[in-house]
C-alpha cells in the first residue's frame, strides 16, 4: 500500500472527486480526515477515517480541520485542498457576490489549506505534501466562466509560489488540473446533449472523465512515487490542453 502510516486531509469530500480521493487513500493505507461544508449521508470506515465539517472559505475552520487531524491521528502528511464550486457567468454578467464567493471558496480556501498544513508539517518536522485542485480552465480560456477561471489560474500560481516557499522544509506542493469530470458540479451542464457532445468532440480521448481518474493522480502525488515532484501541475483532461 502506497500510503501506509500516512495521515491525510481531504476537503470537499462529500461527493465526486473528493470522495474518490478519500476512498482511494483509505484503500492505500492512509488515515483520512475528510471534510465538506455539508454533513454527508454516509460514513467511511471509522477506524480509518473521520469526518469534520468545514467551510474552507473560513480560515478559522480550516485551521480547526488541520488541528483535528493532528489531534485524532497524531500527525499530518498530506493535505488535499479539493473543495470548490462552479461558477457560471462571463466578464459582463458576473456579479460582485458571485465573484467574491467563488474566490473565497476556490482560491482563499486553497491558500488557507496550504498555510495551515504547511505550518503543521513544519512544527512536526514532517516532509509532507500538499495537493491543490486547479482545472484546465486555470490555463486555457472558456466562455462564461470568468470567476471560476480566475480562481483556478490563481491556484496554479499559488502552487508554484508555495512549492518554492516550502521546498527548504522538504514539503512538496503540486496541483491537479482536471478536465471535464462527471460529478454533481458538472451534472447539469453535461446533461445538455449539445454541451456534452461539444466536450467529447474537443477531448482527444473522446469521453468525459470520472472522479477516479483524478483520484489516481492524487495518489501518485501523495506517494513516494512523486518524491522528486514539486511545483508542478498535472493535467488529467483526456488531452484537452494538448490541442
Amino acid at each position: 500500500m502506497k500510503l501506509e502510516n500516512k495521515v491525510a486531509v481531504v476537503t470537499g469530500a462529500g461527493s465526486g472527486i473528493g470522495l474518490a480521493i478519500a476512498n482511494l487513500f483509505v484503500a492505500e493505507g492512509a488515515k483520512v480526515v475528510y471534510s465538506d461544508v455539508n454533513v454527508p449521508n454516509f460514513k467511511l470506515d471509522p477506524a480509518k477515517a473521520v469526518f469534520v465539517k468545514c467551510d474552507v472559505a473560513d480560515s478559522l475552520e480550516v485551521d480547526a480541520l488541520v488541528k483535528a487531524a493532528v489531534e485524532k491521528f497524531g500527525r499530518l502528511d498530506i493535505m488535499v485542498s479539493n473543495a470548490g464550486i462552479g461558477s457560471l457567468g462571463g466578464i459582463l454578467d458576473t456579479t460582485d457576490a458571485d465573484w467574491e464567493k467563488t474566490l473565497r471558496i476556490n482560491l482563499f480556501g486553497v491558500f488557507y489549506g496550504a498555510r495551515a498544513a504547511g505550518n503543521a508539517m513544519k512544527a512536526a518536522g514532517i516532509k509532507g505534501n500538499i495537493i491543490n485542485m486547479s482545472s484546465i480552465l486555470g490555463s486555457v480560456g472558456f466562455p462564461g466562466a470568468a470567476a471560476y477561471s480566475a480562481t483556478k489560474g490563481g491556484v496554479v500560481q499559488l502552487t508554484h509560489a508555495a512549492a518554492l516557499d516550502l521546498a527548504p522544509l522538504g514539503i512538496r506542493v503540486n496541483a491537479i488540473a482536471p478536465g471535464f469530470i462527471a460529478t454533481n458540479m458538472t451534472k447539469a451542464v453535461l446533461a445538455d446533449e449539445n454541451f456534452n457532445n461539444m466536450i467529447k468532440t474537443n477531448t482527444p480521448l473522446g469521453r468525459v472523465g470520472e472522479p477516479d481518474d483524478i483520484a489516481q493522480a492524487a495518489l501518485y502525488l501523495a506517494s513516494d512515487d512523486a518524491k522528486y515532484v514539486t511545483g508542478t501541475v498535472i493535467y488529467v483532461d483526456g488531452g484537452w490542453t494538448a490541442r
